[in-house]
């Protein structure tokens, strides 16, 4: 996937999501797929963040299907109700923030938005497939090996539950500005993650970008012992 040379300016972002919001709503409502779902979907810096109540998980695929083939769209976020029940969603190495006030924020420091205290190092106190969304927002480039915690992630989110990750990307200068820092991270990085020859735990991607500043990717779980994404599944996103 080819990243803008240079990072898109606020000012550029705010015209972009609006245009999108339009765009999308406009296409939801007329398309015979999800004319009749109770979705919606509002963007912001090109997230989609899809709201609404549907009867079933598939709803939500084809959804977030639908709203990813948009043009500018660089990732796709949801709280969309299923048959009643809003997702289980986690955020991990939260700090001061969490994406949405309903999230279950981890960390191991104390802070007005952190609900569990925890090491990520040794793992995630959280049982097998009880989460449905993974939010590690600024996390992954403060890791020497963030692998571990993928690969907690994986065993912890429910099949077709989606890992959101925004880092900064390598060549933006707030990659290397911040001491803290240890990994450089590109939409290529995402490749790697879903296919590791090394390891039985792979990834599908539902979506990947970058806008010259942070790289995204929403990825979901393959059972253990999948064969892994196929060539077109990856040539989506990646190179």
């Amino acid at each position: 996937m080819l990243s803008p040379a240079q990072p898109i300016s606020p000012e550029r972002h705010e015209r972009i999501d609006a245009h999108l919001s339009r765009v999308v709503r406009d296409a939801l409502a007329h398309d015979d797929r999800t004319r009749d779902l109770d979705v919606r979907a509002e963007f912001r810096g090109g997230v989609a963040h899809l709201t609404g109540a549907v009867t079933g998980p598939e709803q939500v695929d084809l959804v977030r299907e639908f709203v990813g083939q948009f043009a500018g769209v660089l990732a796709v976020w949801d709280r969309i109700e299923v048959d009643g029940r809003a997702p289980v969603a986690v955020d991990i190495g939260c700090g001061g923030s969490k994406q949405y006030p309903g999230n279950v924020g981890f960390d191991r420091r104390r802070t007005g938005a952190v609900n569990v205290l925890a090491d990520l190092g040794q793992g995630i106190p959280l049982r097998d497939g009880s989460v449905d969304r993974v939010f590690a927002v600024h996390v992954l480039e403060h890791l020497v090996d963030f692998l571990p915690l993928v690969d907690e992630c994986h065993r912890v989110l429910r099949p077709g539950g989606v890992l959101h990750v925004l880092s900064p990307w390598w060549r933006y200068v707030n990659a290397v500005a911040d001491p803290t820092h240890v990994r450089l991270l590109d939409v290529q990085t995402f490749k790697g993650i879903c296919a590791r020859p090394d390891s039985d735990l792979k990834w599908t991607a539902r979506h990947a970008g970058c806008d010259g500043a942070s790289v995204f990717a929403d990825l979901t779980p393959l059972p253990p012992g999948s064969a892994g994404p196929s060539q077109e599944e990856l040539g989506r996103f990646f190179d």
